[in-house]
């Protein structure tokens, strides 16, 4: 059976219509160089430079492609392949139906014949009539291949129709599809003509424009050039950079006179103090800010040892109506952290059954631009810190080594690398606070207890970061629902 099989496009005609490209450079996008020449005179760089290939001969090859692109559009060879498809299919399905007649003619000769060779047989006898029933043998054969024969045929016509209709439906399919792309291909063709008409119609008033614009830059240039000669000429700082340097000055002047009058106003009231109990024999010393240290001080050789004396620190309410015992401050040493800030301190001196209370001049003072450095640690998603480990569960840590202190939205976890040393969600039996056990490095020491039973010193390496991640870890807590404080601190939160 001869199959007949669709013939496909070559591929150079089945092409995209590739885009045109519009990045069409200009004879000349830059401005005209120049340099100062002696006496300050203003001379033009005949560097020539590459500027690419005209203009002109851009529009010419953009309209070759165009050309053959538009050449390379016709669908007369797809069309004429197909109808010869369809030419081949209708002739197959001609033959089949020719075919068709012989085979009801041979279907009727070989009824006949059988039927003579019936009545001929009736009539012989012997060898003769042997012969004739092979002959009726052979004519049944004949008529059995022939139906086999018409079967074949109907299962041909049949595929053969089959083709048909499916060139038929490759044929219109690709009528369409070729119709869609001549379309695209116009559209864009047209595009393309659209975008060099306003090339060469923007390059016509480039050069009509040309001369008057090289002449306006030409000025320019020159009036620039003037006045960076007489600005270099005065040298000498303009009004703005005189009235910052005058403004920074100030500022100077102004946060010197007040430290100045800080100091002096301690030292005013401690003298009044003083006058009003002059057997008074310790006195507090440092600075009412948060990031110093306040150090008792015996002040007359008459005083006991400091050391030999029991010591207890305080915060006072705003009214001074009600001490709030600081546990653990217990040493003539302490370190004021963020919760202090805006109370007054006291500490009771307690020796030989004699009790002298020592209290600050004023309220503890935040730090200056702490509030700042915090603002810029919440902003972070990670906030960590160097700090080594002076304390571990009330003994002290041998090794020096430094530690990562991470302060997290949720939990606390200090760790070395892989090691981790601790790590707690905030709840309600942690505690962190000041170190409250003295020393010089009290300022920048705080005291974390993760669980009951397991507590750290930690020491930053500034007291801006001790008590920036105060203020942090309690800010996080809150928004647990926790209050993050030291022992009996509950209560001034």
């Amino acid at each position: 059976m001869t199959k007949v099989s669709p013939e496909f496009v070559d591929e150079p005609q089945m092409q995209t219509v590739q885009s045109i490209s519009t990045d069409v450079s200009l004879a000349n996008n830059q401005f005209p160089k120049y340099k100062l020449g002696p006496n300050f005179e203003v001379l033009q760089e005949t560097k020539e430079y590459d500027q690419g290939p005209p203009l002109k001969e851009v529009v010419e090859e953009e309209t070759t492609r165009l050309t053959e692109q538009h050449n390379r559009l016709s669908v007369r060879d797809l069309a004429s392949k197909f109808d010869k498809n369809l030419a081949a299919a209708a002739k197959l399905s001609n033959e089949a139906k020719i075919r068709e007649v012989p085979s009801l003619e041979g279907h009727v000769l070989l009824k006949k014949l059988r039927d003579s060779l019936e009545f001929l047989k009736g009539r012989l006898t012997g060898l003769n009539k042997e012969d004739i029933e092979i002959a009726i043998s052979l004519v049944e054969a004949l008529a059995v291949k022939l139906t086999q024969n018409e079967g074949e045929l109907i299962q041909e016509k049949f595929e053969v129709k089959k083709l048909v209709n499916f060139l038929k439906q490759a044929s219109e399919d690709a009528k369409r599809l070729v119709n869609q792309e001549r379309s695209f291909a116009c559209a864009e063709i047209e595009s393309a003509r659209s975008v060099v008409q306003r090339i060469g119609e923007a390059l016509d008033e480039e050069e009509r424009n040309s001369p008057t614009s090289a002449k306006q830059e030409v000025e320019g240039l020159l009036e620039e050039v003037q006045e960076a000669r007489r600005i270099k000429l005065l040298h000498q700082p303009s009004k703005v950079m005189d009235m910052e340097h005058e403004l920074r000055a100030l500022r100077i002047q102004i946060r010197e006179k007040s430290t100045v009058s800080i100091k002096l106003q301690k030292e005013l009231a401690m003298s009044r103090r003083a006058g009003q109990n002059k057997s008074e024999f310790y006195e507090l010393t440092g600075f009412e800010t948060l990031g110093s240290i306040l150090r008792i001080q015996s002040c007359s050789d008459e005083a006991i040892d400091i050391s030999k004396c029991s010591i207890q620190w305080y915060r006072l309410s705003s009214e001074c109506s009600r001490r709030e015992p600081i546990v653990g401050a217990d040493k003539f040493v302490y370190a004021p952290e963020p919760i202090d800030v805006g109370r007054l301190l006291e500490a009771d001196i307690v020796s030989n059954g004699q009790k002298v209370s020592l209290t600050t001049t004023a309220p503890i003072d935040p730090a200056s631009g702490l509030g700042s450095y915090v603002e810029t640690l919440l902003r972070k998603s990670n906030v960590e810190f160097s700090v080594v480990i002076a304390q571990m569960n009330g003994r002290n840590y041998s090794s020096r080594s430094a530690h990562c202190f991470h302060v997290g939205k949720t939990k606390l976890k200090l760790g070395k690398g892989w090691i981790t040393k601790a790590r707690d969600s905030y709840s309600g039996s942690m505690q962190l606070c000041g170190f409250r056990g003295g020393g010089n490095s009290a300022a920048k020491s705080l005291f974390w207890q993760p669980r009951k039973g397991h507590s750290f010193v930690l020491v930053f390496e500034s007291e801006k970061e001790r008590n920036g991640a105060l203020m942090i870890a309690r800010k996080y807590a809150i928004d647990c629902n926790v209050i993050l404080a030291g022992p009996d601190d509950d209560a001034l939160l």
